[in-house]
């Protein structure tokens, strides 16, 4: 199994290194040869207007969305903003593959990053999982297609999936905890049986 990272600005060197420990062959992508032969993507945290401004400077905008649209991705934090349809007022390059609406900043500064546990029932055992979000955007609305996976306990959405699509709020790649990574490469499993 090949998965890409992308690799245009953000945590990614985490996720490579997360995924390298649990057997997967991790490459970085920054350009659209790099989307190659890969069984799925991640898009991970960072800055979510630089990502989408250097998206349309190496042209990846429009091989991410094709990409997207056809094989396994899970954006975390910023990815989770790259892969929405709607940003409310702010207007910035996505990818507008899922049918979610996303508060971008929903928690404020650097200073009002925090961590929690959380009850997420598709993991593999029940144990919370340890979520860290730092800058995090918040889901204010899912179409009935969309899959709620998880919420905080005020009832905000901040994991979700839609077909081979998935998206958090939040970092696994900053726990050792790699739980998510293991329900996205399962993901990916699963999405190459059918086809």
């Amino acid at each position: 199994m090949k998965i890409g990272v992308l690799a245009l600005q953000g945590a990614f060197i985490e996720h490579v290194k997360l995924l390298r420990r649990l057997g997967v062959d991790a490459v970085e992508v920054r350009l659209p040869k790099d989307l190659a032969d890969l069984d799925g993507l991640i898009i991970p945290g960072g800055e979510s207007t630089t990502i989408g401004k250097l998206a349309v400077k190496y042209g990846l905008i429009d091989p991410l969305h094709k990409f997207a649209s056809e094989n396994p991705t899970w954006g975390t934090c910023a990815g989770m903003i790259f892969l929405a349809k709607n940003l409310g007022q702010n207007k910035q390059p996505i990818l507008g593959l899922m049918d979610i609406e996303v508060d971008r900043n929903a928690f404020g500064r650097q200073i009002d990053s925090f961590e929690t546990d959380l009850d997420i029932a598709v993991l593999e055992d029940e144990a919370p999982y340890h979520a860290v979000f730092i800058r995090a955007p918040v889901v204010t609305h899912a179409d009935a297609n969309v899959t709620v996976l998880g919420t905080l306990a005020d009832g905000r959405i901040i994991a979700v999936q839609q077909g081979h699509l998935l998206a958090t709020a939040f970092h696994p790649e900053l726990t050792d905890d790699p739980r998510f990574h293991q329900y996205f490469l399962n993901l990916v499993k699963a999405e190459k049986k059918t086809h």
